[in-house]
This record gives structure tokens, sequence and C-alpha cells, in this order.
């Protein structure tokens, strides 16, 4: 009898867990980008940390030197220039055209291209293409990029994440009271990165936070110093890439 119960038990416990391990793996939503393209699949897995709430993304390919080659992805209010929640003049959020040069300072930077006000983030006028902006995943996902030229040696996986109101101790509001920039990034975005080489493929990379951009996109430096870091090393929890 007592061998039954325990067995029951068991059985109990072992449905309890597959069933968390199914409800894990559908949260992951699955995007294409790039799709057109004759070139080489980069899959790369996001699964969300418990500080996630609604960040910025920004995905590329870079030379071994960190030389910015292509996006892979970038979420389309900063490839396009245009927010959802831009003006609150009538006394609610409405769309429109905003530059947010904080968010994700380091992607903008090093894919130099200048818009018509003479900066770096992607306006209405001259947006990311089509093929590489998409809505913001608000929860783990799966992204599947194809690059413009199939990969042949050694490359950078580059992520950069930003995500607005996330103040701590180091990095809080009045900080730097007169850069309105400052106060749309808070803690400055975070940069990940991996090396991979084509003749030496691994079954799967993961990626490690290398520093953070500038507090308000002045400039496209990157500071490896992560020690002020707190809560924004917490919006993923794993990131990991797959070369196809």
């Amino acid at each position: 009898m007592k061998t039954k119960i325990i067995l029951a038990i068991l059985l109990v416990f072992t449905v309890i867990g597959s069933a968390k391990k199914k409800q894990v793996k559908e949260v992951f939503s699955q995007e294409n980008y790039g799709v057109n393209n004759t070139g080489t699949i980069i899959t790369i897995q996001f699964e969300k940390g418990k500080e996630h709430n609604h960040p910025l993304f920004a995905i590329w390919l870079a030379d071994e030197k960190g030389n910015f080659i292509q996006t892979l992805y970038v979420s389309e209010s900063i490839g396009k220039g245009v927010f959802k929640r831009a003006s609150r003049k009538t006394g609610q959020w409405k769309s429109g055209e905003i530059q947010r040069p904080a968010a994700l300072p380091y992607w903008s930077h090093t894919r130099g291209i200048k818009n018509e006000f003479g900066t770096y983030t992607p306006t209405p006028a001259q947006p990311e293409v089509d093929a590489y902006t998409g809505a913001t995943p608000q929860e783990s996902f799966v992204l599947n990029s194809k690059t413009e030229k199939p990969l042949n040696g050694k490359y950078k996986i580059m992520l950069e994440v930003n995500q607005s109101w996330d103040w701590n101790e180091y990095w809080y509001n009045d900080l730097h009271p007169t850069d309105k920039e400052f106060k749309t990034s808070s803690q400055p975005a975070l940069v990940y990165s991996v090396d991979i080489d084509t003749d030496n493929l691994k079954q799967e990379y993961k990626m490690k936070p290398i520093g953070h951009s500038h507090y308000s996109g002045e400039d496209g430096s990157l500071n490896d110093d992560l020690s002020t870091l707190t809560t924004a090393l917490k919006i993923a929890k794993k990131i990991t890439v797959r070369i196809q």
C-alpha cells in the first residue's frame, strides 16, 4: 500500500513538472527577419529575466573587431523613429515621431548612418529597413534572422537592451538634472556579445554582457564597468545563439 502511495505522489510531481516545462516552452514566440536573404540563419533565443518590463532591443552582426556589418533585428519604435507614446499634450498618450538617442546608442552609433538632424537614430524619413524591424516581444522569444551574405570567418553577434524607468541607487532621476535624454534611459543600455568562427562552429553560444552604453546616447562609447548596473542585468535571464 505504501509503495502505491509513493508511486502515485511521484506520478503527480512528474505530471506537474512536465506541465511546467511545457508552459515555459510555450511562452517563446518565433519571429523571422531577413527571410529573403541568401545568407546564414542566426537563431537567438532570449529568455526573459525577473526584471524584464517592456525593454527595447537591437541585435546586429559585426566583424571580429566589432565593426558593424548589418542589423539582424531592432525594436520597431527605434527602427522607425515612431513611438506609440510620444506625446501626452492632449491629456492622453498619442503616437508620433520622436528621437530617443539614449535608448540604443551603441547600436545606432556603430551602425553609423546619420539622419537628417545629424544624429544617428533612425527617423521616419530614414528608417531601418522593414526586413529587420518588428514589435518588441513582451515575453521570452526565439528570433531567426538571415544574414545578407553567407558567413565565412570570425564574427561577433551583438545585442543591446534598454528599459525606461529602470532607476537604481547609482542611476537616479536627478543624477544629470539638465540632461533630458538621460531621463529616458535610466540605467544605461546594456550590451551583450559573443564571438563565432564558422570554421569551428559550436552547437550553441551563450551571450554575455560586455559593457554599457553612454547614459544619454551622446556618443557610441562602451563602458566595461558594470558595477553600477543592477536590475538591468536581470532583464535577460539567458541569451543563446545558434548558427545554422
